[in-house]
């Protein structure tokens, strides 16, 4: 007997069962990327690797032990894409949507993959949601973005699980001299930095803040901070995106410890955080990326986005509330045997065409009356319509509601989808 082969690790089904909690996020997401204006780009799964080594960086986790990275039949160097951010900048210069005085507002829900060890809320496979606007410098069009992130926890009922964090990391040259402070203070405590921070400390020290490590917060603590390193341009840019924020109520809390994983950001970076979901807490992150379409091989542009860990999203309205399930079918087709199933048939077709949106399910598969009843009370229909000896000789249906108290009715067919439209209560009738 073969053995019975399963999902790769950290590769996981969304089930039937599943699946409507992830189109309840999905219609939340897309009806409020509408409402923003923001235009959906979609971006294919398989990149140059080169596209990711140049933007995310050569010495980042990501780039050094992430990436599903292969050659193909002709030998070039590919990868599954770990983020989006890079591809859809891509994009945008090889389809010219960066040209001077235009602004692209853009979003996208796609597939990710990172090799990573797999535990709640961090898979190998996983979907983002981003958002990314092109062509408008400073922190207006920033706080834009939070307050956009911010409306879709209200709108899915998470506002009070999660809170923000942010820091600057200014512009180039202030990075370049506060990592110089940074090295030289770290190298007084070389023997107590980890075997991480040790590795880091040369190719890429400011992710030695952003270390998990409890035994490395000491270390850390009297640490210089970009924040005092920056001039005043930058923290110009800093406090009015602060200002602007606290203007809409949102507590904003800077975290001068909070830099990212990746290597194209500058000025604003920020998370957003629960404490709902342990060590994967963060669910949204972003900031801002003005160099990277210079060294994508584009022209300098303001760019700024943020992605969401559709996962981690749907894991937290778990804990906190539980997501609404729509059922399968609204309406349930029994009948008889011979004319009545293709009758039925035909019935079905029809509420299809009048009611759409509506799910109908036409019994299939013969079996008695009583059989039938059982599989529409177990589809979640509204109600059941029948299809009998009697209804066929009469022209007529039969409707039996399933889910409210009230007396079943027959009728002419001619009025049927009327009278099942104001009947039943579902999203699609």
């Amino acid at each position: 007997m073969a053995d019975t082969l399963k999902s790769l690790r950290g590769m996981h089904d969304v089930l039937p069962a599943q699946s409507a909690a992830w189109q309840y996020l999905e219609q939340h997401v897309r009806d409020l990327m509408q409402s923003y204006c923001f235009e959906e780009i979609r971006t294919p799964l398989l990149e140059q690797t080169a596209l990711f080594s140049r933007s995310i960086g050569d010495v980042t986790d990501i780039v050094e032990k992430e990436m599903y990275t292969f050659a193909d039949r002709n030998g070039e160097s590919i990868s599954l894409r770990p983020e989006n951010t890079a591809s859809c900048i891509r994009s945008a210069i090889e389809h010219g949507l960066l040209q001077p005085g235009q602004v692209s507002r853009l979003w996208y829900q796609g597939t990710m993959f990172r090799y990573e060890r797999p535990q709640k809320g961090r898979y190998r496979q996983f979907v983002q949601f981003g958002a990314e606007v092109y062509g408008i410098p400073g922190p207006q069009i920033e706080a834009e973005l939070i307050l956009l992130s911010a409306n879709l926890w209200r709108r899915l009922g998470l506002d009070r699980e999660m809170h923000l964090e942010i820091n600057t990391l200014g512009t180039a040259d202030e990075r370049t001299h506060y990592r110089e402070q940074l090295v030289a203070y770290l190298r007084d405590y070389s023997d107590a930095l980890d075997a991480d921070s040790q590795r880091r400390l040369e190719s890429n020290p400011l992710r030695i803040l952003d270390s998990k490590n409890p035994a490395m917060q000491a270390v850390l603590a009297e640490a210089p901070t970009l924040l005092d390193t920056i001039g005043d341009e930058s923290r110009e840019h800093f406090d009015g995106l602060q200002t602007l924020l606290r203007g809409f109520d949102i507590d904003v809390r800077v975290n001068t410890r909070l830099v990212r994983g990746l290597d194209y950001y500058s000025h604003t970076v920020f998370e957003w955080v629960t404490d709902r979901l342990g060590a994967q807490g963060t669910c949204c992150a972003g900031g801002r990326y003005d160099g990277l379409t210079e060294q994508l091989g584009g022209k300098l542009t303001p760019a700024v986005g943020w992605a969401i860990g559709a996962e981690r999203i749907l894991a937290l309205l778990e804990e906190t509330q539980g997501v609404p399930v729509r059922a399968v079918a609204d309406v349930y087709v029994v009948m008889g045997g011979g004319v009545a199933a293709e009758s039925g048939l035909q019935l079905a077709e029809e509420l299809r065409t009048q009611l759409p949106g509506a799910g109908v399910i036409c019994h299939a598969g013969g079996g008695s009356m009583k059989s039938q009843f059982k599989k529409a009370d177990k589809s979640g229909a509204q109600c059941a319509l029948v299809l009998g000896e009697q209804e066929l000789a009469d022209g007529t249906v039969t409707v039996k509601f399933l889910r409210q108290q009230s007396e079943q009715q027959t009728m002419a067919r001619a009025g049927l989808a009327q009278f099942i439209q104001s009947a039943i209560q579902t999203d699609g009738v």
